[in-house]
């Protein structure tokens, strides 16, 4: 698969102030503190990961089934007990200490449409990215990273005033995609944006794909990837498969981790 060791970042830089004019979409900015001495230099960095701005793996104890009021059971049926103030005691991100090394394949469905982001009305569904594996002369394989951009650095560039809400009500993915990646026993979802504001079904869940995948299916989250170089680096190779490499932090019992993922063709 690796044939010239060209490597791509998927990370976005880690949000150290709040998103200007609308700070729910980072309303918890990263820390960076930088010690500068005669001979040396550090720093200090704290960060509230989870959310809409840092690149991030969602852990297998991070959502739970249910919903927001009731509540429900972890992944494999795990007891929600078993997370506690001190860390998570079962599926937490820590279990991935040895990295995450696969196939990750681009879904560059912008560029599939013509468009240079998704609009909001229009979001990803399961048969585009049916549709663009096939345009592309993909075959789906076991345990591939499912990698889907809408284009949100170009979108958020367009829209500067776009007032964000939770749920999301910004461009990305139809719950529909998930049977895609059932059917196609996909390891991973990645994103750019996460799900949709626009939806064409009735759901009682609030972000329905992280609370299917996640503890029903077993599936880890890629969120707030960036995909821009990266679908560049595919359009000019006309190559959208290649390594994906995911180091997450140790962080014992934690619920996720930031991560710089790596592609490598």
């Amino acid at each position: 698969m690796v044939q010239d060791g060209r490597t791509v970042s998927c990370s976005n830089p880690l949000a150290t102030s709040a998103v200007v004019p609308d700070e729910r979409r980072n309303g918890r900015p990263a820390d960076h503190i930088m010690s500068v001495g005669p001979s040396a230099s550090g720093d200090y960095v704290g960060v509230s990961y989870h959310g809409f701005v840092n690149t991030h793996i969602d852990a297998l104890c991070h959502i739970f089934t249910g919903d927001a009021n009731e509540g429900g059971r972890l992944y494999n049926d795990r007891d929600p007990a078993l997370v506690t103030e001190t860390g998570a005691l079962t599926n937490s991100v820590d279990n991935w200490r040895d990295g995450i090394v696969t196939r990750g394949v681009l879904y560059d469905i912008p560029r599939m449409r013509g468009q240079d982001y998704l609009e909001t009305d229009n979001p990803v569904e399961g048969w585009d990215l049916e549709d663009w594996a096939k345009s592309v002369g993909i075959e789906p394989r076991d345990g591939d990273i499912v990698l889907v951009r809408s284009g949100s650095d170009k979108f958020w560039a367009a829209n500067p005033d776009f007032e964000f809400s939770f749920p999301p009500n910004t461009p990305g993915n139809a719950p529909s995609i998930i049977e895609y990646l059932y059917d196609t026993n996909a390891s991973m979802l990645g994103w750019d944006l996460q799900e949709s504001g626009h939806q064409h079904y009735e759901y009682p869940a609030r972000i329905v794909i992280h609370e299917v995948v996640i503890p029903h299916m077993g599936m880890p989250l890629l969120d707030n990837a960036n995909f821009e170089r990266l679908a560049e680096v595919c359009a000019e190779t006309g190559r959208y498969e290649f390594l994906l490499t995911i180091a997450p932090l140790v962080v014992n019992g934690g619920t996720g981790s930031p991560v710089n993922p790596i592609a490598t063709f």
